[in-house]
């Protein structure tokens, strides 16, 4: 069978470009190999195209838009979800203009396809009481609680994402003075944060207990199931939903939904909330602009936006003199 144009690129594309080339991470790779199954799957059940013989001709902005589409109407994903779909699609499509540039126009009309626009979402936290007793529902008397609340406190002291978390290495864990740990994020990025002085000792506990010191287990996960597998990321999901669950008949105000990301909110609002510069929490949560981090201000100013309205006395019913009625203010303004 011949060998089409859009499976030689798509092949190069995902075996050298993005692990070679990119240097872009194993779990990035994937995340772009799911978008391109889906679109396959989508031109072989909705539009009647053998995936074996789909070549460059049909790999258009028509498809492609067809396949956003379907994504929105046929498997309820979100707009931001279609978004993320489009941005790996694009992707893959400046790669060919450099690969295929006789086409270029084709692949410029699939870079034209818009981004939709999303209401900004505002970052769900807890405050420092909810994630007490969040914290206080682990029952760290046992291995699995202890292990538990180990890593429930190094998720939230270090604001790391889950990934971030579960590739965490022995190695990565320093506990002399200054105590830090070197997290990998997005890119293969590293970045080095510092642990505050109760995890560190928290810490050092654990790793003694585990006799984790040894050279041979440097490279091994810090954190590991009851199995003696590494922690995944639906693993850990799992274990902050639990606690959530415990914690919320004591405290009501807990969020509907806590995930591992709302500690790293936690971490960044609490931050703020200590006068730490923006600045610093950007680098602190490996962030590449600034603008990302701002986020955490609007929220923290708009919750005391709330809190001062709420303090407010009741000025309605006031009689509320017009600034018109001021014959020299009004006078200034016509000299300006």
């Amino acid at each position: 069978m011949k060998i089409t144009n859009f499976a030689k690129q798509l092949h190069g594309y995902f075996t050298n470009y993005l692990p070679m080339q990119l240097n872009l991470s194993a779990n990035t790779v994937k995340s772009y190999r799911d978008v391109f199954t889906l679109l396959l799957r989508y031109c072989r059940d909705q539009r009647g195209l053998a995936i074996e013989r789909f070549d460059m001709d049909q790999f258009n902005a028509d498809v492609v838009d067809g396949f956003l589409k379907h994504l929105e109407a046929d498997r309820g994903c979100r707009i931001s979800t279609r978004n993320q779909r489009l941005a790996a699609i694009n992707a893959f499509v400046r790669f060919l203009q450099v690969e295929e540039p006789a086409r270029m126009l084709q692949w410029q009309q699939v870079l034209a396809i818009p981004v939709k626009r999303t209401e900004r979402k505002t970052p769900v936290y807890l405050e420092a009481q909810e994630l007490q007793a969040l914290l206080e529902h682990v029952d760290i008397r046992t291995p699995a609680g202890h292990r538990s609340m180990m890593l429930l406190s190094v998720l939230y002291d270090t604001g790391a994402r889950v990934q971030e978390i579960a590739d965490l290495c022995i190695r990565d864990v320093r506990l002399d003075h200054p105590p830090q740990v070197r997290l990998t994020g997005k890119g293969r990025k590293t970045r080095v944060v510092p642990l505050m002085q109760n995890t560190a000792e928290l810490l050092r506990i654990y790793i003694d207990q585990n006799r984790l010191r040894e050279k041979p287990l440097f490279d091994q996960p810090l954190f590991v199931n009851r199995q003696g597998h590494p922690y995944t990321r639906s693993g850990i999901t799992y274990m902050v939903h639990k606690y959530a669950a415990a914690a919320r008949s004591a405290i009501p105000t807990l969020p509907p939904q806590v995930s591992p990301h709302v500690f790293r909110h936690s971490k960044a609002m609490h931050m703020l909330q200590g006068g730490v510069p923006l600045i610093i929490i950007r680098d602190f949560l490996g962030h590449t602009d600034v603008k990302t981090s701002e986020i955490y201000a609007r929220v923290d100013l708009d919750a005391k936006r709330k809190a001062m309205e709420s303090l407010a006395p009741n000025t309605h019913s006031c009689a509320v003199p017009s600034w018109t009625d001021d014959a020299a203010l009004m006078e200034w303004l016509k000299r300006l």
